[in-house]
């Protein structure tokens, strides 16, 4: 019999419905529950395509003994960490703070008034490699409970009473400069992977937000390392395992730290951010390989990932069943050279084998390889590279495909909408904007209804309970402006200033710090805000960096002013932890820039308005249309000379002599 869950919009909360625990969503009646009953509450965090958490569901929550305890003995919540990354912030950091790590599942043990007193990640059902059993924990937990309960309320309050006490106080810091900006890449050359690209040691994640520094200080600067420690990163990354080589699309992150295994979940927001990334590299660049990344990035989000509404859904799965119908990871994308022989025949397959690095001692497990492209591919034949890709693709398909979380989350479609719509256009794919439109239209409609706020999630074109966090609100508001810029479409511009306003009212606090919930939000033992980066830009730093290209746009000195007191926190941070805080780099870079704010009185899609979105000047602001028009303020007063399209560029409150000549406008936009 399904439990409490069933009727949640969450696919992950969904795959725990017909659990034999009772589980709660979160919600003020679960604490009450617990209160009346006076027993502890279970809160376990995960999402549907994290595969230790569908480890530890099979093992221990579809178990009827471990079920029946729990029931008896607490209160049981399930927490999607996707659809309240506000709780899962606050808890993650109690996590953290005790054992010195954290991940998913995430299992902590709460009083009735939501205080944590015990902490841990998976728990196996069996005592193993010096952790306990699942069994034993919530035993250990019930008897300090019934035996200790002032112990338990007394550890409950100081974890409170620490986490209250690091509320940030890094706005106000002052404006990040030429100084903290230097030292920044000078620590990322420290941690720089000289050798197989990336920084730190394994895992790798994919370092998006810091290439995006990478390339922005390139493109102000001139500085040649910059741009070399981001070219060969991405080329690394495209040629090794992370990188689906038959279809496109980025894996989570790399177990090693040559790039050879990835952990095999596909999430949309590391497919957004790395397309917008080889897109970018091939505007500093002209880089063949960077171009068709992105184009094929670009193309896995639209194939794979889009929805029936005309969102993005989240993640597809690591795990998919094999040949045996067993689920195991990567099951999808490994191959033996029995399975290439099998699809290509003798001579192709160990021509594959080649080119993609497959062996038979395999790079993965039980003598499979993950495919990746080890040699530099001139010297192949690339008409038989294309023949084996399709072949192989083809035989793929016939699998059993990865299951797909199709929640759509507000933040990482606005990232999904900003690459698909600069990516349109700068490789002429009309219909990647057309895509990132119809999501934006989606997030307008359904996300935002009738009153400018945003919902964080939705699935089947309904909306969740849980209010939009800050990153929703800079990601969403970031792909609007992006969007407004590609299509001339001012609409998009009022929108990203509705969401903008809502931040400077209800997200802002003393000083320019801003916290990851709104005011009126849920309150939490406390209120979460964290300006450094996770797989995702910061909240703190994509609404600076929108606010700073909505007050390019408009003029807007509340705008200006609330940038740059959130930037103070890039002054203190970014010369000591550079790798943690890339996308608040990237906006300190568009903020020494001016940006420049480019407006071109003239046809949409025109050669004009083509090279101003091609410009590399860090963080510049685009508006395209005709002169006058009331939806970009830049284009008032701003006729066209001679009775041809024309561009202004502005910065610092000083304009150029406006141009109709495109090559000029390149030089003026060139960084």
């Amino acid at each position: 019999m399904p439990n409490r869950l069933a009727h949640e919009t969450s696919p992950y909360l969904l795959q725990h419905a017909d659990n034999p625990v009772d589980w709660w969503p979160w919600s003020p009646e679960a604490f009450e529950e617990a209160r009346s009953r006076n027993v502890p509450v279970l809160l376990s965090v995960g999402y549907a395509s994290c595969h230790w958490c569908h480890v530890m569901a099979h093992e221990s929550f579809e178990d009827g003994e471990v079920a029946a305890y729990l029931n008896t003995h607490f209160v049981p919540v399930k927490v999607d960490r996707e659809e309240r990354p506000d709780v899962d912030a606050v808890y993650m950091e109690a996590v953290q703070a005790a054992t010195g790590q954290g991940g998913w599942p995430m299992t902590v043990f709460l009083t009735a008034d939501a205080e944590p007193f015990y902490f841990g990640t998976y728990f196996p059902p069996e005592p193993r490699h010096g952790m306990p059993s699942f069994l034993q924990v919530l035993e250990g937990v019930v008897s300090a409970w019934t035996d200790r309960p002032d112990e338990v309320n007394e550890v409950a309050g100081r974890i409170v009473r620490d986490l209250s006490g690091r509320s940030l106080t890094l706005g106000g810091e002052g404006l990040p400069g030429e100084s903290e900006l230097a030292q920044a890449l000078l620590g990322l050359s420290r941690e720089y992977d000289e050798k197989h690209g990336g920084f730190g040691g394994a895992p790798k994640f994919p370092p998006s937000m810091t290439i995006e520094f990478l390339l922005r200080h390139h493109a102000r600067t001139g500085a040649e390392g910059a741009l070399q420690m981001a070219a060969d990163t991405c080329e690394a990354m495209a040629r090794g395992g992370m990188y689906d080589q038959l279809a496109g699309g980025f894996a989570r992150y790399s177990v090693d730290r040559e790039w050879v295994v990835p952990h095999f979940e596909k999430m949309l927001y590391d497919n957004a951010l790395l397309c917008r990334v080889y897109a970018h590299l091939w505007r500093a660049t002209g880089s063949e390989p960077a171009r068709r990344v992105a184009l094929e990035t670009a193309d896995f989000m639209v194939r794979e990932l889009r929805t029936a509404e005309g969102g993005f859904a989240s993640a597809l799965d690591a795990d998919s069943e094999d040949s045996g119908g067993k689920h195991v990871e990567g099951a999808y994308y490994v191959w033996t050279p029995a399975q290439l022989r099998e699809v290509l025949g003798d001579e192709d397959a160990a021509f594959a084998a080649e080119l993609f690095g497959v062996t038979e001692e395999g790079t993965f497990e039980e003598g499979t390889s993950v495919l990746q492209l080890p040699r530099a591919e001139p010297a192949v034949d690339a008409d038989r590279a294309a023949d084996v890709r399709a072949r192989l693709l083809a035989a793929r398909e016939e699998r059993a495909r990865p299951g797909r979380d199709d929640k759509v989350v507000a933040a990482w479609n606005g990232l999904a909408i900003a690459a698909l719509a600069e990516t349109g256009a700068y490789f002429d794919r009309p219909d990647l904007i057309e895509r990132a439109t119809e999501a934006a239209d989606l997030l307008v409609r359904v996300h935002m209804g009738d009153v400018a706020r945003l919902a964080r999630t939705s699935k089947d074109g309904r909306t969740g309970d849980n209010a939009g966090v800050l990153e929703d609100y800079g990601d969403v508001a970031e792909g609007f402006l992006a969007l407004a810029a590609v299509t001339g479409e001012g609409v998009w511009l009022e929108f990203a200033g509705f969401l903008l306003d809502i931040v400077l009212q209800h997200f802002t606090g003393a000083g320019g710090q801003l916290y990851d919930t709104a005011d009126d939000a849920e309150q939490l033992i406390r209120r979460p805000q964290d300006p450094t980066d996770s797989a995702t830009p910061a909240g703190w730093t994509a609404a600076a960096g929108a606010l700073l290209s909505y007050a390019a746009h408009t003029g807007s000195e509340a705008h200006r002013t609330a940038a740059e007191g959130a930037l103070g926190v890039v002054r203190a941070l970014g010369p000591r932890a550079p790798r943690f805080i890339g996308w608040g780099l990237a906006v300190a870079e568009a903020l020494l820039d001016g940006p420049r704010e480019v407006a071109v009185t003239g046809p949409v899609g025109g050669e004009l308005h083509r090279t101003a979105l091609l410009g590399r000047a860090p963080g510049a602001v685009v508006a395209a249309g005709a002169t006058g028009g009331a939806e970009f303020p830049l284009l008032a007063d701003r006729p066209m000379v001679d009775g041809a399209p024309t561009a202004y560029v502005c910065r610092h409150f000083v304009c150029d002599a406006p141009t109709t000549d495109a090559q000029e406008l390149a030089r003026k936009l060139g960084g």
